[in-house]
């Protein structure tokens, strides 16, 4: 199990980010050494529509798109309204504001400190991966997805 010894925060912006957003900051903050886990928060936009009139056809959605990241390409299933991250060190939170400063020219953000992410497994963690689950996907379970989390190799 993963002890509450790392900091986290919250990146929370005045929208939702559009893909090219998402992965300007995602690229941006992949580079930050003591960057331990991102979360990105935020509704599901489903490959096809769930309900009404044109259930079952394509979702013609501009923000489910496939971004890169790190040099890893991966398909944007979620309308980000939140970026949470699990941190080495509090000193890392300056790094993250001076990437958000930049990804985010033409809006307002806020950083929050604080816990928002698990560090024990709950039994949505438990269902889904088991009892043996791995320590670096614990808390970022969906009960609504069929995938499991995207993990970008790297980093530490």
């Amino acid at each position: 199990m993963t002890e509450a010894i790392y900091p986290q925060c919250r990146i929370v912006t005045e929208r939702f980010l559009f893909p090219d957003t998402v992965e300007r900051l995602l690229n941006l903050i992949a580079v930050i050494p003591g960057v331990r886990r991102i979360l990105l928060n935020g509704p599901r936009i489903p490959a096809t529509v769930p309900y009404g009139p044109a259930k079952g056809t394509i979702n013609p959605h501009s923000g489910r798109k496939e971004i890169s990241v790190g040099g890893q390409t991966l398909m944007l299933e979620t309308q980000v309204g939140t970026v949470i991250l699990e941190l080495e060190s509090r000193e890392v939170i300056e790094e993250v504001r001076k990437a958000c400063e930049k990804a985010f020219t033409e809006f307002s953000f806020n950083i929050q400190e604080g816990r928002f992410m698990k560090t024990q497994p709950s039994l949505v963690d438990y269902a889904k991966y088991g009892p043996d689950a791995d320590e670096d996907i614990i808390g970022m379970a969906d009960p609504k997805s069929k995938k499991g989390p995207v993990i970008l190799q790297g980093g530490r």
